[in-house]
């Protein structure tokens, strides 16, 4: 009689930094070639930067469109950031992870919070620093995909959004995109086996 596959469980990967970190294109780094993992496309009512694309980087809806699904507690988690409104749709999470597929949380620390609260353990957290302070502010501005008000504003939140930094399991500096993307990409490795390990070792404890 043939086995029955055991269905892969995923993760849930949290990536999180002060803007101007690296964290979205460590996000896309993540996503290229990776069958496993899925982004959990945030809805956001910001405005919608030049490269970026609806359904694709963001949900970008609307303040009366985000109060109404915050209404129906279609948010795992939302949180108001410079202005500006984002919140996780438990859907999504559900889909993927029904999938067998890690669910990649690209958030800010007050999701964070939120989401450890109600995911639990099979959450892998991981915080990404800039090089310098200096290095931050030039990416920033190279960017230049924000006002400089917005620049001005995000660099005033530095400060705070760093001091979350011992919240998280893992700590990277991001000096350089190529090797922060292997580095996590151990990590995960490493968090699945922590992760199957009380399933798999007992079974082949009895079969030796």
């Amino acid at each position: 009689m043939k086995k029955k596959k055991t269905k892969r469980k995923g993760l849930f990967i949290i990536l999180s930094s002060p803007s101007g970190a690296g964290k979205t294109s460590l996000t896309k780094g993540l996503l290229k070639n990776n069958k496993n993992i899925e982004l959990s496309i945030s809805y956001t009512t910001r405005k919608k930067r030049p490269k970026e694309r609806n359904n694709k980087d963001y949900n970008f809806i609307s303040k009366e469109e985000f109060e109404k699904l915050k209404k129906k507690k279609c948010f795992i988690e939302w949180a108001k950031v410079f202005n500006n409104y984002y919140g996780t749709s438990l859907e999504i999470v559900k889909k993927i992870h029904n999938k067998g597929k890690d669910v990649l949380f690209d958030i800010d620390w007050q999701g964070s919070r939120k989401i450890k609260k109600k995911l639990g353990k099979e959450v892998v957290s991981i915080f990404i620093l800039p090089p310098s302070k200096k290095e931050l502010i030039r990416r920033l501005k190279k960017r230049a995909q924000d006002p400089p008000a917005i620049v001005k504003q995000r660099l005033s939140f530095y400060e705070k959004e760093l001091s979350h930094w011992r919240e998280y399991k893992y700590v990277l500096i991001n000096k350089n995109l190529t090797d922060t993307v292997k580095k996590i990409k151990s990590i995960l490795e490493a968090e699945r086996i922590i992760f199957q390990k009380p399933k798999s070792i007992p079974k082949a404890i009895r079969s030796l």
